[in-house]
């Protein structure tokens, strides 16, 4: 794999220049010309790019362009049956009788970047590789009602379940990425973290991996070969800077052609750009406060202060929610309703969001015991002051500037909060070690409302608790989510929903904050863009640059070397 090297910093236009005369012997390319490169900005980067593995955001968006599901769900995001789902890998399915099975029959086309051809034993073998529990994949949850798949011929893979759910469709093609039997089956199961294909992935997708720099880059390049047509741009990479500040300049700069999330004075001043447009599109993301249930190092052990519900609901009683809203994004964001956003089907609107109540908070800790019996500011009980830390990525603006709110409003009360900044990955394995009290969390949730029982339902086994990094627990939320995602009648469903909802806001499992409304920062050269609510990425494949529009690195073709990290070091050539 192409690693990075120490080098001369060159302007990214000079570089690219560069690159067009070393690859076209210093004439301007021609009919080889290139097709585009589409470049995003980003702050963060990928754990890693095997699918079974992957867990933030980056990372889905990457292996979304190397890997095909074996359908699509529709745009209105409808996750019940498998209306207006659309084929890939699987050209059309028939369901059984009695709905417990469902016959896939795979487009023959379909090919490994290897040149292997998709099988329905990787179907197979990609439901037993995710479900593994030495493989520890997160997305094994969403998978549980699966209880094998068959093997009819080379074409014909059946999905059997255990039970029928109104999401079983939905759970299949969503949660599993069909993965290469033929590369990926000697692998020790325990050891597929450290294995060569979690950082370079051999796909079925439009686009090819070419190269992960940690820290850096990730590249991938258009698979001319593609069964369902080759993108209409050559190359996509994540550019990764560690200043979140400096992004939109870089759009500005033409130095990257997007940037996901825009506001304040970046905003402003992409808006004013000649060179780039500001561009709002519906997401699913959204920003909490997760309170951290169990003790630290200890996930069968109670936190000493944020274990007890009633403190809980104290320390939410002391925040406004619209004013930390208001303060951290103006108008680009709806106050909080609850574990799911508003574009959710299952979502309640007319749930009044709870307000601040600053008395009510300081006489509720009285009640509790936590007094401030010296005068410091500071509640104790038994000796124990009121005290938490509070963690955010500090890659994350939005979040470090909450968390300094939220301290000021919960000083006011009596708590003692220490803020705590930490890298990316370093956030990342802390909250995964749930060596955390309280974080500012941040999740791009999953088109379904069943999501939310990965972050708030019980789970199986303490000590690996998946997405529930707070460990929070409620018998009756179980019952209310596993009553609505088998449940057919929608309206019933999402009263299911509805009562889970509002039993985790009464637990105080967290404070709802945030629901940013996403405007994208992206170049005047790209067109064709959509960006759907279920993953803006989704459709890049599609994006389109038009000749008369290219600059210098959207006319290299598509076999040159590699391109350079933009204001980083020059990278190392390699083969495609």
């Amino acid at each position: 794999m192409p690693t990075s090297r120490q080098g001369t910093r060159r302007p990214l236009a000079l570089a690219v220049a560069a690159l067009l005369l070393a690859a076209c012997g210093g004439e301007r390319p021609t009919s080889d010309e290139g097709r585009g490169t589409v470049i995003i900005a980003t702050a963060a980067d990928a754990d890693f790019l095997l699918p079974a593995l992957v867990t933030q955001l980056v990372g889905k968006q990457v292996i979304d362009q190397l890997f095909e599901p074996l359908a699509v769900m529709p745009a209105n995001m409808n996750t019940i049956g498998d209306v207006g789902f659309q084929p890939r890998l699987a050209k059309s399915w028939e369901w059984a009788a009695d709905s417990l099975s469902i016959t896939f029959r795979l487009d023959p086309r379909a090919r490994w970047h290897d040149g292997q051809p998709v099988r329905a034993g990787d179907v197979r073998f990609s439901l037993e590789f995710t479900k593994d529990p030495a493989v520890a994949s997160r997305q094994a949850g969403g998978l549980e009602s699966i209880d094998s798949i068959s093997v009819s011929d080379s074409l014909t893979a059946v999905a059997w379940f255990s039970r029928r759910s109104a999401e079983q469709f939905f759970s299949l093609v969503y949660n599993l990425t069909v993965m290469p039997e033929h590369l990926l089956a000697s692998l020790p199961r325990d050891k597929v973290r450290e294995a060569e294909f979690a950082r370079a992935p051999v796909g079925n997708g439009r686009f090819r991996f070419r190269r992960w720099e940690k820290g850096a880059v990730i590249e991938l390049v258009a698979d001319t070969a593609s069964f369902r047509g080759r993108p209409s741009i050559d190359r996509v990479m994540w550019s990764i800077s560690p200043d979140p500040t400096a992004l939109w300049g870089r759009v500005v700069n033409e130095e990257a052609d997007f940037v996901e999330m825009l506001r304040g004075e970046p905003l402003a001043k992409v808006e004013a750009s000649t060179t780039s447009r500001a561009l709002p599109y519906e997401g699913l993301d959204y920003g909490f406060v997760l309170f951290n249930v169990r003790a630290q190092g200890n996930r069968r052990q109670s936190h000493p202060v944020l274990g007890d519900a009633a403190t809980r609901r104290a320390l939410t009683l002391a925040i406004d929610r619209q004013a930390v809203t208001r303060n951290v994004f103006d108008t680009l964001a709806y106050t909080g309703l609850g574990p799911v956003v508003r574009a959710q089907w299952s979502a309640d609107t007319t749930v009044a969001i709870p307000g601040q109540n600053v008395a009510a908070a300081k006489a509720m800790l009285d009640s509790l015991g936590w007094r401030d019996a010296d005068g410091n500011g500071i509640r104790e009980k038994g000796g124990r002051p009121l005290r938490f830390s509070l963690l955010a990525p500090s890659s994350s603006s939005a979040r470090r500037q909450a968390s300094v709110i939220l301290q000021a409003q919960w000083k006011e009360v009596g708590a003692d909060v220490t803020l705590e900044d930490m890298e990316f990955n370093a956030f990342i394995e802390s909250i995964q070690s749930g060596k955390f009290d309280a974080m500012m969390h941040g999740l791009h949730a999953d088109p379904s409302p069943s999501d939310a029982r990965g972050t708030f339902g019980s789970p199986a086994n303490p000590d690996s608790p998946g997405s529930n990094f707070g460990g929070y627990s409620n018998l009756a939320v179980d019952a209310a989510f596993d009553s609505a995602m088998t449940e057919f009648d929608p309206v019933r469903a999402k009263a299911l929903y509805q009562r889970a909802y509002a039993q985790i806001q009464s637990d105080a499992a967290a404070i709802f904050l945030y629901e940013p409304k996403p405007v994208a920062g992206i170049s005047r050269r790209i067109e064709g863009v959509t960006m759907p609510a279920s993953g803006w990425w989704t459709t890049i494949a599609d994006w389109k640059i038009s000749p008369d529009k290219r600059i210098a690195r959207d006319k290299i073709p598509l076999g040159a070397p590699l391109l350079p990290v933009a204001g980083g070091d020059t990278a190392k050539s390699g083969a495609p």
